[in-house]
């Protein structure tokens, strides 16, 4: 047997930065991640939708703030000491996000990723990309860099096409 032809047969995997919203557990691709940082004090930005919570000061970039639980509906953020700020990379911008605590990386085989559900059009599933079934747990798969450079976040201008 061809040794290379194998290896074109090994399954592809990708690795997911995996944390808690609202009992639930949700993961983000490793590349977008920047840093993971725990939850402090931010300033309030006048007229922001409820989901943004203000920006922090991170080595002198203004980096804005924006509560997943709330944007996805899940209820009042309770902010305790596990609560933290995943700092991720999207497009040009480096945005925060509040999650109820990090779970940790892992790699998720394409065969274990399934497409979501077909639900009425009340639910928003535009920025789930799959739900990954592993052992004991299924992960709602984010398209992060989707979702926060959507105009609905009013993180960026639309681009003009």
């Amino acid at each position: 047997m061809d040794k290379n032809a194998h290896k074109n047969d090994e399954p592809r995997s990708q690795e997911f930065l995996t944390f808690m919203l609202g009992g639930e557990e949700y993961a983000i691709d490793i590349l977008k991640v920047q840093e993971i940082r725990g939850y402090d004090a931010v300033t309030p930005i006048a007229h922001a939708p409820e989901f943004i919570k203000g920006v922090i000061n991170l080595r002198g970039a203004i980096v804005p703030i924006i509560d997943l639980r709330i944007k996805f509906g899940l209820g009042t953020a309770e902010y305790t000491p596990f609560t933290v700020v995943v700092v991720l990379n999207v497009g040009s911008r480096v945005v925060g996000i509040v999650v109820d605590a990090v779970s940790d990386v892992i790699a998720v085989q394409e065969a274990q990723m399934q497409p979501p559900p077909e639900l009425s059009k009340a639910v928003d599933l535009r920025y789930i990309t799959a739900l990954a079934m592993l052992a004991e747990r299924m992960l709602i798969v984010v398209d992060i860099e989707g979702l926060m450079l959507s105009a609905d976040m009013a993180l960026v201008d639309e681009a003009v096409a």
